[in-house]
């Protein structure tokens, strides 16, 4: 049987040329339904949003729109068709994804492996972080924290003491029993901030702070829509929470929310319409019924809404449709 730590195990089972779970033509939204999916009034936030980047930039004659993380890009292109045709035009959209490009992605749209570097604009990144390969940790009879090994049916054992890097980051942001070693996530938005000569960056997922770090872990595996058993063949989806409030990069304006409390602040809500509309407008009282529906599942805090999103101003002032959310703190160096 060959055993290695989970980091390695993961980068194998999702990303592995031959096979790995996000290498497959049907792409994540064939085994889950995340905000891009569950509504177009997602994208039409994040083009909200970005309008609002541009107006704090100044207009600038090239924006650029970075999507991390992009699945297949279906977040791209409803972003590109929720703007205006003005804005559309000096907006330069590349989609970061390790998967080769997607047959049928329009020819306007970058694709590749990593974000473009000293671009001005709006970087987002979402449910991106939470499958960024980690290593595990657990605590010893003598209270040691030893890196977890697995094996490619998902049995794990305890194998060698963390290195010095590892035992700082767990003694400075995961006091618990099991300990999902933030440190290559924090590295991978700190480089993806870094692309930014100015802009907005965002990210996206499912989190935890330091007072509510699960003292257990959050790694799981998803298949066909299901949670299952975490087990690193390729077969399923592997994903942990994120310690956002560990990967915030330091110096730069910063904010630590809800993604309901982001989507209000983008206009986003679940509100009924007027009744009195289904008298003088049956079908638009219908339609906006159902747009109510889907904001409502965006902004519900038992499901999508409550993802939190990291948002760091680099070089530019905060947007005016974020800027009245509470906790906003630039984080000392």
């Amino acid at each position: 049987m060959t055993w290695m730590r989970w980091r390695p195990a993961i980068e194998h089972a999702l990303y592995r040329p031959d096979g790995g779970f996000y290498r497959r033509p049907e792409g994540p939204a064939g085994h889950f339904r995340t905000s891009v999916h569950a509504s177009a009034r997602f994208a039409g936030a994040v083009a909200r949003l970005l309008a609002g980047v541009d107006a704090a930039l100044g207009s600038p004659a090239r924006l650029c729109f970075v999507d991390v993380g992009a699945g297949r890009g279906e977040l791209t292109v409803a972003v590109r068709d929720a703007l205006p045709a003005e804005l559309r035009a000096r907006v330069a959209f590349h989609a970061v994804e390790l998967a080769d490009r997607p047959a049928g992605l329009p020819a306007g749209i970058g694709w590749g492996p990593e974000p473009p570097s000293g671009v001005t604009g709006l970087l987002f990144a979402n449910e991106w972080l939470d499958n960024v390969p980690l290593d595990l940790a657990e605590r010893d009879e003598d209270g040691r924290l030893r890196y977890i090994e697995v094996a490619p049916d998902g049995e794990e054992r305890l194998g060698e003491l963390l290195d010095a890097d590892d035992a700082a980051w767990a003694s400075r942001w995961w006091p618990g029993e099991r300990v999902e070693l933030g440190g290559p996530r924090d590295a991978a938005w700190a480089a993806a901030v870094g692309a930014l000569e100015r802009g907005l960056a965002v990210a996206v997922d499912y989190a935890h702070t330091r007072d509510t770090r699960p003292p257990f872990g959050t790694l799981t595996g998803f298949r066909d829509g299901r949670e299952t058993t975490p087990v690193p063949d390729g077969s399923c989806d592997l994903t942990a929470h994120v310690a956002l409030d560990a990967a915030a990069v330091p110096g730069h304006p910063t904010v630590l929310t809800t993604q309901r409390a982001a989507l209000h602040a983008l206009g986003v809500s679940g509100a009924r319409p007027p009744l009195a509309l289904a008298s003088t407008d049956p079908a638009g009282y219908l339609r906006a019924l159902g747009g109510a529906g889907e904001a409502a599942e965006l902004t519900d805090p038992a499901g999508l809404g409550a993802f939190h999103w990291l948002v760091q101003a680099v070089r530019m002032p905060v947007p005016d449709e974020l800027a009245g959310l509470p906790g906003w703190q630039t984080l000392p160096s």
